[in-house]
């Protein structure tokens, strides 16, 4: 079944929104905290540069040129082994399998919108007890706005790519573009926003291990939505003789600006009343309320545009992460839009109970093993080693599978002089650098 077009300005603010998630925002500035900041940013936006942009390519490709949902692009795109490669177009189960938990984080963004209009809490331990015990004791809170971000999402997702995707997308893409642009404009004010700069930007290398490394490849992967097959899917309704260079450009650039931006907002805020920006995923729910509480009437606003922003860009991703698989069950097994959209959803919905589950105090250890409970396995797994996975069976099929001649005809005219680099790029350095992340991961590679 031939998928329907985004309009190109659609698919910008689809696409971007698909990159640009939890990943900038949520992610993005405990990580460069807890890998030395300036650091960790150089390296990660090398990543993006050299592998992201690459695979991205790559990824926007094999959509564009197949046309049809991810299983089916590979199948028709293979030259021969087309059987096996198929199963590489199943890379669009690991997007359905980060919302195990990140429909979970979206549900705490809906309670901290919430928690913005009464009263923030004053002190960082104070935050930190509010925090543990909605995510320790707080099932039925956590089951109430979970199972809201599971409504959103399904309902977005019946509707389609035009009446859907491309909708909401134009929606809340603009309104957080806008608020993270505003909070920036009110940081660069503070008297701390220089400081915040020296972290973000200038770089301690005693901190820059072979972890730091991994850890941003793995990172690049999930802020741009790589080896999940979202990009795919939605390059696959491109309107014909688009440009998927200038595109890929656009959305990276989007996406690492506001990440970036995002980062010096946080680090402006927390510098400014003393707190420590390395502290963990904890970091927007734990130290920020309490920094925004410190600022008086402001920070409630703030907090409010703060949270607000975290679910437009959380709800944006979460439907790109569900709709490969619906595109799937909508062409493979004949179901009409609306029951693949509800048996997706429901997938997800039931497994982030198990999410949330795995933190409660009452039945973590049921669903702890190896040292990880069930939400931080989800989060492992999919993050270090399927995205990483899934980049790498792309670069592998578009630099050593598909005729040369085939990508060449699509890319050359737009790449000009810079393609030469970008072929070797998919051919060589991006998956040098992809088994690189899983070698470390396994312990292999430590330095």
């Amino acid at each position: 079944m031939k998928i329907a077009h985004f309009s190109r300005w659609g698919f910008l603010m689809a696409a971007a929104g698909s990159a640009v998630g939890l990943g900038n925002i949520w992610k993005f500035p405990y990580i460069a905290g807890e890998y030395g900041g300036g650091a960790f940013v150089l390296v990660y936006i090398m990543t993006v540069a050299f592998v992201g942009f690459t695979v991205m390519i790559a990824e926007m490709l094999i959509g564009y040129l197949g046309r049809l949902d991810n299983v089916g692009s590979f199948e028709s795109l293979a030259p021969r082994n087309k059987e096996k490669w198929k199963f590489a177009g199943f890379m669009g189960l690991s997007g359905t399998l980060v919302m195990f938990y990140y429909s979970v984080v979206i549900g705490w963004i809906f309670y901290y919108i919430g928690l913005s209009f009464d009263t923030l809490p004053a002190t960082i331990p104070e935050a930190e007890l509010i925090y543990n015990t909605m995510l320790t004791h707080g099932l039925w809170t956590q089951v109430f706005y979970h199972t809201i971000a599971f409504m959103i999402t399904t309902a977005v997702l019946m509707r389609g790519i035009k009446g859907g995707i491309e909708k909401f997308s134009l929606i809340l893409m603009p309104g957080l573009i806008l608020i993270i642009a505003g909070m920036l404009i009110y940081a660069m004010n503070l008297d701390s926003f220089s400081r915040a700069v020296e972290y973000m930007f200038v770089p301690d290398w005693s901190k820059l291990t072979s972890e730091a490394f991994a850890v941003a490849v793995g990172h690049a992967f999930f802020t741009l939505s790589l080896g999940m097959g979202a990009i795919m899917i939605y390059s696959a309704s491109l309107p014909k003789e688009s440009n998927i260079v200038r595109a890929a450009l656009f959305v990276i650039s989007m996406d690492t600006l506001i990440a970036l931006s995002a980062g010096l907002v946080l680090f402006t805020f927390l510098f400014q009343y003393g707190a420590q920006p390395a502290k963990g995923p904890g970091l927007v729910f734990i130290s920020l309320p309490a920094v925004f509480h410190a600022m008086g009437a402001a920070g409630n606003v703030l907090s409010v545009l703060f949270f607000v922003a975290l679910a437009f860009a959380g709800l944006t991703s979460a439907v790109s992460l569900v709709e490969p698989m619906v595109q799937y069950l909508i062409d493979r097994w004949k179901m009409t839009r609306a029951k693949a959209a509800i048996s997706m959803g429901l997938f997800f919905y039931f497994f982030g109970l198990m999410a949330i589950f795995s933190e409660l105090e009452s039945t973590s250890q049921l669903l702890t093993w190896g040292g990880r409970n069930f939400f931080d396995w989800s989060d492992y797994i999919t993050s270090n080693i399927l995205l990483p996975v899934g980049g790498l069976l792309m670069a592998i099929f578009v630099g050593h599978v598909m005729e040369k001649e085939r990508v060449a005809s699509v890319l050359r005219t737009h790449m000009g002089w810079f393609y030469p680099v970008w072929y070797f790029n998919v051919r060589y350095v991006a998956p040098v650098a992809l088994v690189f992340v899983m070698l470390n991961l396994m312990g292999v590679i430590v330095f």
